[in-house]
């Protein structure tokens, strides 16, 4: 067996060798865009910045009802969306259907609007509070922020750039007219050492989803490879009781002892990053999906039927001043409207029993059993303070927060706005094994250092630090072996 093990031992410390020249150039990039993305995300329009672009809902050019908007978009089942917002100075209703479809309908005269001229779109951006010069900066189909699937049934995008400071740059869909997406200098820079290179987020590649999520799963898979052949090869080198003649327990110097002895401190940190990074690809789709299906949202709503419902003079009469968007609904077979103000969070109106903060939850919860009317609902329970499964980031979430229990074969949670019935997120037993397997070893996602910041971040840049020492050090052996 002896010579079997040697060759064996022969063909690791190879593989590990060729693994690593490999691969430690790949560990440097992901470490460093690790710490550029711990305070710089990738550029996408939050709830905050698309409300504040919102101008006043002009109640005097409505002239058109949902349910004729819904009739003139062809709708057969209410949209999964359906609001009355502003596209310049004209009112229009918006919807979503179910199969992503955008439609767009003027509510001032009822035509079906297909696409924007660039000047519409230029006067779209200047209702943004950024706005100091906006200019036309083209169109586009396609670029390396607006990469994803999301933004297909908007494309293409009129691009403005606003003329601040942070020169900010919007794009506003020559479809619909709604501002999809904006994006900074600051953003555009940093994302290039950032996100772009941790993600491996090239245009080209990730504009074909399959393709770039095969190549993000063998990628990092043959850097899994890699890890654990270097952790293995490092405890096989190192000698503690019977050390090597220097006194040293390794028999390296240089940078491969700055090599080997970095690797037995942070290994199995550098393995625990590049494992739960592959796991995040959802290999195998072994985790189940995290928003709910439109079964069981129709089943929420208790309505199908293309229709809104409500009285559009009893949602004016119920308006804030500054009412920037309605949003349209059913809760339980029940019509209602959401009011989005300048300030504050939304109003639930007009329903005959919408308005009574008494019963209100009972109504959510009774809505809630529809979600998966063949199991059992086992609780509900209102959240007032985050947890390890409903807590802050990078994303805020919403407190007080709703927690519906089901006892089905993968015991799902549903999280509910109480204040407006919302829907805001779905878990499932997979989905909270997720939560565990990629986001907590990945971002350090834990509630004890994030809730002491910044320990968070001194933890991660300790060890960032450490999986840098491996990488460089790596990086530098592996270029004098190829010399």
């Amino acid at each position: 067996m002896r010579p079997l093990v040697k060759r064996l031992k022969r063909w690791l410390y190879l593989g590990h060798r060729w693994l690593g020249i490999a691969t430690c150039q790949l560990f440097v990039i992901w470490f460093v865009s690790g710490i550029v993305m711990m305070d710089v995300g990738f550029p996408g329009l939050t709830e905050a910045e698309r409300r504040a672009a919102l101008p006043g809902l002009a109640w005097d050019r409505v002239a058109i009802s949902p349910d004729a908007a819904l009739a003139t978009a062809g709708l057969t089942r209410f949209p999964r969306e359906l609001r009355l917002a502003m596209l310049d100075r004209e009112p229009v209703y918006r919807m979503v259907a179910w199969d992503g479809g955008q439609h767009t309908v003027s509510a001032a005269d009822g035509r079906l609007i297909s696409g924007i001229e660039a000047d519409v779109a230029l006067a779209v951006a200047a209702h943004d509070p950024r706005t100091v010069q906006p200019r036309l900066a083209g169109e586009v189909e396609r670029d390396q922020w607006s990469v994803t699937a999301r933004y297909n049934a908007l494309r293409p995008f009129h691009l403005v750039a606003l003329g601040d400071r942070e020169n900010t740059r919007l794009y506003v869909s020559a479809r619909t007219g709604q501002i999809a997406l904006d994006t900074s200098g600051t953003e555009r820079f940093w994302n290039w050492l950032g996100a772009i290179p941790h993600w491996i987020y090239l245009t080209p590649l990730r504009a074909q989803a399959e393709l770039w999520r095969d190549v993000v799963l063998w990628v990092s898979g043959i850097a899994i490879v890699g890890a654990i052949t270097g952790l293995w090869v490092g405890l096989l080198r190192v000698r503690v009781r019977r050390r090597y003649a220097s006194g040293s327990i390794s028999p390296y110097r240089g940078w491969a002892a700055w090599h080997h002895l970095g690797g037995l401190v942070g290994g199995l940190t550098l393995l625990t990053f590049v494992a739960s990074g592959w796991l995040s690809m959802n290999p195998n789709r072994w985790f189940g999906p995290r928003a709910p299906t439109q079964a069981m949202l129709e089943r929420y709503a208790g309505a199908v039927e293309p229709r809104s419902g409500l009285d559009l003079a009893r949602v004016r009469a119920a308006a804030c001043p500054d009412l920037a968007e309605v949003r349209f609904g059913w809760l339980a077979g029940e019509p209602r409207a959401l009011l989005t103000c300048r300030e504050g969070p939304p109003v639930v109106c007009c329903a005959p029993s919408s308005g009574a903060s008494e019963g209100e939850g009972a109504r959510i919860v009774e809505a809630a059993r529809r979600l998966l009317p063949e199991a059992a609902l086992t609780g509900a329970v209102l959240l007032t303070e985050e947890d390890a499964y409903w807590y802050s980031h990078h994303q805020p979430r919403r407190l007080p927060v709703l927690r519906v229990t089901f006892a089905d074969p993968d015991a799902t949670w549903f999280h509910i706005d109480p204040a407006t019935g919302e829907i805001l997120g779905r878990a499932d037993r997979s989905s909270r094994a997720y939560r565990w397997l990629f986001h907590a070893p990945h971002s350090l996602d834990f509630l004890f250092l994030l809730r002491r910041r910044p320990a968070w971040d001194a933890v991660v840049w300790l060890l960032s630090a450490a999986g840098l020492v491996i990488s460089v050090s790596g990086l530098v052996i592996g270029w004098r072996r190829l010399r």
